[in-house]
């Protein structure tokens, strides 16, 4: 009767320990681009993701494909060129409410002479994310990244929260990252200056 019952309960805790961490269920899936998501987009006017036409380049953004966030293109943000501002927000961060609007205005006045590419990082709430964009007037293009796939990505090893902001040369080049909360237009204007040698 005992190796009975200890037959059944082996039998019973075999599956159990036979699992392997590539049958764990990972993080569930969030999908940035559903009809309502589309909806809300074209509704804030947020611009569509280009992708760009140019190889990777050493130094540069990650060869990494991200989803444009509401629908659009996807884009393998290593074939993007500078001069370019890359605004890293989430719709949880309180200084990003804030940098928003800040960046759309930089857009308005500067962005024919230097580009404004936002990433949602970490959000897993793409709808709060583009109610928050349309609430700060937000038009630039905007990518997501939910899963998180920039966190360590070479040459962005230090991204591990925000605010945070990287500035892309005409090379492709990132020649400055940094956590810094944007709270003026000058202090932007500033930046870019200093890192991408553009006087605005």
């Amino acid at each position: 009767m005992r190796s009975a019952l200890l037959v059944m309960l082996v039998a019973a805790l075999l599956p159990l320990t036979a699992c392997n961490q590539g049958d764990l269920p990972g993080p569930a899936k969030i999908d940035v681009d559903t009809p309502e998501l589309r909806l809300m987009k074209k509704s804030a006017g947020v611009e569509d993701c280009v992708p760009g036409s140019a190889g990777p380049v050493d130094g540069g953004l990650p060869h990494l494909t991200l989803p444009c966030l509401g629908g659009g293109p996807d884009v393998d943000t290593s074939t993007l060129r500078g001069p370019m501002v890359v605004n890293v927000w989430a719709s949880w961060c309180g200084p990003c409410r804030t940098e928003l609007p800040i960046y759309q205005h930089f857009y308005e006045q500067y962005g024919d002479q230097v580009a404004v590419l936002g990433i949602d990082w970490q959000d897993p709430q793409p709808k709060a994310a583009l109610e928050l964009a349309a609430s700060s007037g937000v038009t630039y293009p905007l990518l997501a990244d939910p899963q998180d796939d920039l966190s360590g990505a070479a040459p962005l090893p230090n991204l591990r929260g925000l605010p945070f902001v990287a500035f892309v040369d005409a090379d492709g080049k990132v020649v400055h990252q940094e956590f810094v909360a944007i709270t003026s237009e000058k202090q932007l204007v500033d930046l870019v200056a200093k890192n991408l040698r553009v006087a605005l």
